[in-house]
């Protein structure tokens, strides 16, 4: 990823939420990581973040087997609402933009929600897998992922 190149997006909507870039990470932020698009997700028009979403931009082992190409997360008061899934089907169209087919998105077991968010937006299950001893996570305390994948290369529409 030494040619990466980050490029200029314009805040993403959809009416109802944007997606604010809030910084480009690029890779080695941490050892094994990959560049990094970091959104702030909002309420459209407002400027105070009520949850975050990132873009991972590379195909690395860690991305693909357990971080992930997405990341979200809502703040507890503003959950319920699909922000996250509305998150997803717009930081697809960069993911398009850089020639993905397909991303992997990872959850732990537990989280019946975000669990029903990949599958909202066409995640497929792939299977539980365990994490390494060396990984951030693990180290953190999670022991293991799902793996999802969502084809984005199947349709161009957003709403997919």
């Amino acid at each position: 990823m030494k040619d990466f190149v980050f490029r200029d997006y314009p805040p993403l909507t959809d009416g109802e939420i944007d997606l604010v870039i809030n910084e480009k990470r690029p890779a080695g932020f941490h050892p094994g990581w990959v560049p990094s698009y970091e959104y702030h997700i909002c309420l459209h028009g407002k400027t105070e973040p009520v949850g975050h979403i990132s873009l991972r931009i590379g195909n690395v082992r860690d991305i693909v087997m357990f971080g992930g190409h997405i990341g979200y997360r809502v703040d507890e008061a503003y959950r319920g609402h699909h922000y996250a899934t509305k998150a997803c089907r717009l930081v697809k169209q960069v993911a398009l933009d850089y020639g993905f087919k397909e991303l992997e998105i990872t959850c732990n077991p537990d989280n019946y929600a975000s669990r029903k968010t990949i599958e909202g937006i066409g995640g497929e299950f792939i299977e539980i897998v365990d994490l390494p001893e060396d990984n951030d996570m693990y180290l953190r305390g999670e022991r293991q992922k799902c793996r999802y994948r969502w084809d984005i290369g199947k349709t161009l529409n957003t709403k997919s």
